[in-house]
């Protein structure tokens, strides 16, 4: 349980870090931005490296880019007016559905 704990903690670092480098490309804090991202990738990698020791590698990586994907989707919809039509969600949904059989499949 505790490496899922892990896996749950490093795919929010995950959505981190692409979130620091598009306000890096917005705003005049951009130095800033990219140090946090690279701060937030760090994290990312090192929750993603402990949540392996007990997950297989194949589940790990698809639960946590999925969740990356998904969310990162999301933040660009609600906070920077990404284009959603019916093929971006029928993809987000797509991911998520592989994510979920890929875990089911252990």
């Amino acid at each position: 349980m505790l490496h899922w704990i892990y896996l749950i903690i490093a795919s929010v670092f995950e959505v981190g870090w692409p979130y620091g480098l598009k306000m890096a490309a917005v705003s005049d804090a951009k130095i800033a931005w990219i140090i946090f991202s690279v701060l937030i990738m760090t994290l990312s990698g090192i929750f993603l490296f402990l949540a392996q020791k007990g997950i297989p590698i194949g589940t790990a990586y698809a639960v946590w880019s999925g969740i990356g994907v998904s969310c990162t989707f999301i933040i660009g919809v609600v906070f920077f007016t990404d284009v959603v039509n019916l093929l971006r969600i029928l993809g987000i949904i797509f991911i998520v559905l592989g994510v979920i059989l890929l875990k089911l499949g252990n």
